[in-house]
């Protein structure tokens, strides 16, 4: 009896652990479906990776590609990060009909890597195109640095590019034409007939504001700062309404993005425009831009070139012979280009002189900002009815933004004043 109710009382040892090890082998089968489940979803994500990384590697291969046909290779400029843009690609075949094969009587200029010809492209449109020197190393930095430069710069106070040519072994450059020539060429002329026509102050005052706000633009619009080095008047282009656009972007540099920083690097540029910090240490800074404005604004001024020894002792350097006169009333009238004469208010000329004496001041950090020069400008310039003064800052919605490897391999480092 004993027996029968300790029977009754509950299952045997052996039923519980038969009930537990079915439990155990479904919590296994589970698991391992579940496990099956997320290594089938971890595949297919990778494969579905897998894909687009091969997708995205063609991609880039095939962009790489057409950059690499288009431009010849060098080992000066990385183009790694070129952007397609609306620059045309022309043939040198192309080029030649244009120029009617390059004849000397379209030829409009030379530049310090070939001659610039006027030309008509197959739409009808007058351009201006450079042909640089095959020989040259120099030049085949420059073209790269301009087609890249202006391509992506885009400002009215630039001059625009067209196109470019980089078939075989010719390498040319296409602008916009500006009718009036260059800034130089108007103000050493006689103004006799077949010559450039002389300047008035209205005019020069409309040119130096055009001028100052193409490098506020470079300065202040850009990332980092695009500095031009080799601004002067020779590279002030003028189109047939007298409107100045900066041109010849071939020895540019990208500046720092620190605040007062600058870039160390060989020292280029025209003599009598350099910067004396830049052509002392190679110290390049936005600044040293300002002083070249400085010199191009006492030529407006005073209608001498920025260096001539063949003047008196003392005047042979435009900045040296200017500066003590700039604040001097009566020397200040006197060293007055004379086909300006009776042409301009007293105290306009008074602000200039204030203005391109901070400008070519030797200490870089007495110089002001370009865009501190067009706020003095602005009130100096008289427009004609109906026009209007548009503010650089107008194009801030086209900031642009460089990486130094793109553009800049000749820096040796970069510091902070």
């Amino acid at each position: 009896m004993s027996r029968h109710l300790l029977h009754l009382e509950g299952p045997s040892p052996g039923r519980q652990l038969q009930g537990g090890g079915n439990k155990t082998n479904v919590a296994l089968v589970v698991l391992a479906v579940i496990a099956s489940i997320a290594v089938s979803a971890l595949f297919i994500v990778f494969l579905y990776y897998c894909h687009i990384r091969c997708k995205v590697k063609k991609s880039d291969g095939h962009r790489s590609k057409k950059r690499d046909d288009k431009l010849p290779e060098s080992n000066t400029i990385s183009v790694a990060s070129w952007k397609q843009n609306d620059s045309q690609v022309f043939t040198f075949k192309q080029l030649q009909i244009a120029t009617s094969n390059f004849n000397q009587c379209n030829v409009v200029g030379h530049g310090g890597f070939g001659s610039v010809y006027r030309g008509v492209l197959s739409d009808g449109r007058q351009a201006a195109i450079k042909q640089l020197d095959c020989s040259s190393k120099q030049g085949d930095h420059e073209f790269r640095i301009e087609v890249d430069m202006l391509s992506r710069l885009h400002s009215p106070y630039l001059v625009s590019l067209l196109g470019y040519c980089a078939d075989q072994d010719h390498r040319l450059l296409v602008y916009e034409y500006m009718p009036n020539g260059n800034l130089q060429e108007h103000l050493y002329s006689d103004g006799a007939s077949g010559n450039p026509p002389n300047l008035d102050w209205e005019t020069r005052m409309k040119i130096a504001l055009d001028c100052a706000k193409g490098l506020e633009y470079l300065h202040e619009c850009v990332t980092p700062p695009v500095i031009h080095r080799d601004f002067k008047s020779n590279n002030i282009l003028l189109d047939s309404n007298f409107n100045a656009k900066v041109s010849d972007f071939g020895l540019a540099k990208l500046g720092s993005d620190k605040v007062g920083g600058l870039v160390s690097t060989r020292v280029l540029g025209t003599h009598g425009y350099v910067a004396p910090e830049y052509a002392l240490t190679g110290h390049l800074t936005t600044k040293s831009d300002v002083y070249s404005y400085g010199v191009v604004l006492l030529e407006l001024l005073t209608g001498r070139v920025p260096v001539d020894m063949k003047r008196p002792p003392g005047q042979g350097v435009l900045v040296s012979w200017a500066l003590p006169r700039l604040t001097d009333r009566e020397k200040l009238m006197e060293m007055v280009d004379p086909v300006m004469e009776g042409q301009y208010a007293v105290k306009d000329l008074i602000q200039v002189a204030a203005i391109a004496t901070m400008c070519v001041q030797p200490e870089p950090d007495y110089r002001p900002l370009m865009t501190d020069v067009v706020q003095s400008l602005i009130p100096l310039v008289k427009l004609k009815k109906g026009s209007k003064i548009v503010s650089t800052h107008d194009f801030q919605h086209r900031m642009v933004t460089f990486k130094s490897s793109s553009i800049d391999s000749g820096s040796s480092g970069a510091g902070e004043n």
